[in-house]
C-alpha cells in the first residue's frame, strides 16, 4: 500500500512539469537543432560492468530511470517534425 501511495505522489508531483514539456511548441530552427542534438533517439548508457570477464553489475537504460522519458521523447519528435515539415530538413542525421 505505501508504494503504491509514494507512486501516486510522486506522479502527481511530476504531473505539472509533464503537462509543460506536452505543451512546448516549436517555433525555432536553433532550439529545434539543439533538442535534436542533445535528446539521444535511444535510451543510453546501458552498461555492463566486467572484470576479469565477470560481471558485476549491470546499470540499466537510463530511460527506465527518469520518469520523464516519454515527454522528453516527444519534445524530441516534436522538434524533428518541425525541422522536416516547417524548415523542409533532411533529418535523417538525428535518427
Amino acid at each position: 500500500m505505501t508504494s503504491f501511495i509514494q507512486a501516486q505522489l510522486h506522479d502527481d508531483l511530476l504531473h505539472p512539469v509533464r503537462e509543460w514539456l506536452e505543451t512546448i511548441e516549436i517555433h525555432n530552427s536553433k532550439l529545434a537543432h539543439f533538442l535534436c542534438k542533445s535528446i539521444p533517439a535511444q535510451c543510453p548508457f546501458k552498461r555492463d560492468i566486467m572484470l576479469f570477464g565477470r560481471k558485476l553489475f549491470h546499470i540499466p537504460p537510463m530511460c527506465k530511470l527518469n520518469p520523464l522519458y516519454e515527454e522528453v521523447v516527444g519534445l524530441r519528435f516534436k522538434a524533428l517534425c518541425y525541422l522536416a515539415d516547417e524548415c523542409g530538413e533532411d533529418v535523417t542525421a538525428y535518427c
